[in-house]
């Protein structure tokens, strides 16, 4: 079986048990919930409920009707930016953004939204005091802040909760992509000041594809992306005003968000300060095999401590796409390689264009996963097999 280290991309494997919640709900409970007076759509509607209520425990969100479910973090971050930006608004964001972030504020500023973008040092952490003085020195007020909680790149934690309270302080919206840390660092929307959090459902919460949640804070009102059946007030040609509903058009991902709350309690159960020592502790020994591979080249902050389940490197003189076709084919070992959907990230650290190769080990690898890997690319690096024979 192949050794798979990229779970920054999606978490695998799952847990039995998020196998058997999306199952179970398949076969017994797969109807539309709240879509009907029945037995089984109110069942199902209730199971939706429970999630709800889940997620909103995870994250410290006060009303679980302000969590809204998504089928990604990219459609969660979309509706946050779309639905509450308008022309004229200044937003400031970081060139450590993901493309779900970094494409629609391109967008945006096509349709009069300035957008200013604070660049990340080369070990792609941003400063505070820089966020600070972007949102001051512009013609008119700042409308929102918009960063990810951790690079997908470097692994680079960012201090949103420094951030996230200067901006509650100042009147000025934080959005926070958590894609790289919810399940694995701490994230409350309360403590760090957020008010608008998108999560993807199937990395570090361990759930299933398809799923994703956006948090909205009550003084907001985003307008819909998507317009149709919400189950109540047939009658309207205008969508609801009320949270979820607003924002959840059409049918819901019953099964999926059963596996979410399944990983969710998985997660909770066994510990997010467990399972980010033992990811630590896996890059820890990755960092210390690399630093004696030749020519090999270690970005962001150098302390696996720091790096949020994340390490990119490169060896020198070699692209790494051609490395990790070698650690697939002839090792069986996944790990991923380029530019990781973040260019600007790249564009920060010093390695655009050919990116970096990526390994993001997950609860469930093992020390031996590390050692194969390890060994693979010392073979590879000294020509012992495959390249240059």
């Amino acid at each position: 079986m192949a050794i798979y280290l990229d779970n920054a991309a999606t978490s695998f494997p799952k847990p039995d048990s998020v196998y058997r919640a999306v199952d179970a709900t398949f076969r017994n409970l797969g109807v539309s919930p709240g879509r009907g007076s029945y037995q089984l759509s109110l069942d199902a509607g209730r199971l939706v409920l429970e999630t709800r209520e889940t997620v909103a425990r995870f994250f410290g969100i006060a009303d679980p009707l302000r969590v809204v479910f998504c089928a990604n973090a990219t459609e969660a971050i979309n509706i946050g930016l779309f639905g509450t930006l308008r022309p004229g608004d200044r937003v400031i964001t970081s060139t450590m953004e993901h493309n779900a972030v970094s494409r629609p504020l391109h967008a945006l500023a096509s349709h009069g939204i300035e957008v200013v973008r604070v660049t990340a040092d080369a070990k792609g952490r941003i400063e505070p005091g820089a966020i600070r003085e972007a949102a001051r020195r512009g013609t008119g007020p700042t409308r929102m802040v918009v960063m990810s909680h951790c690079s997908n790149v470097t692994g680079t934690v960012q201090p949103v909760e420094e951030i996230g309270t200067w901006c509650r302080r100042e009147g000025i919206l934080f959005m926070v992509d958590a894609a790289q840390s919810a399940g694995i660092l701490p994230v409350d929307v309360h403590e760090m000041g957020i008010d608008l959090l998108a999560v993807p459902g199937h990395k570090g919460l361990l759930g299933p594809p398809g799923t994703a949640i956006l948090y909205v804070a009550p003084q907001l009102a985003p307008q819909p992306l998507i317009f149709g059946g919400t189950g109540g007030n047939s009658m309207s040609r205008h969508m609801p005003d009320e949270l979820p509903e607003r924002l959840e058009s059409g049918t819901i991902n019953t099964p999926g968000l059963a596996g979410l709350h399944a990983g969710i309690t998985f997660v909770t159960q066994t510990g997010p300060d467990r399972i980010l020592r033992h990811k630590t502790a896996l890059l820890e020994r990755l960092c210390y095999g690399l630093r004696s591979l030749p020519g090999c080249c270690l970005y962001g902050t150098g302390s696996a401590a720091q790096a949020g389940g994340v390490l990119s490197f490169n060896i020198t003189g070699r692209d790494p796409a051609e490395i990790g076709f070698f650690l697939d084919e002839q090792y069986a070992i996944c790990v991923r390689t380029g530019l990781h959907c973040a260019p600007d990230a790249h564009r920060s650290i010093g390695t655009l264009p050919s990116g970096t190769i990526r390994v993001s080990p997950g609860l469930f690898n093992t020390e031996s996963d590390i050692d194969a890997l390890l060994a693979a690319l010392e073979n590879i690096v000294r020509k012992r097999e495959g390249l240059g024979s």
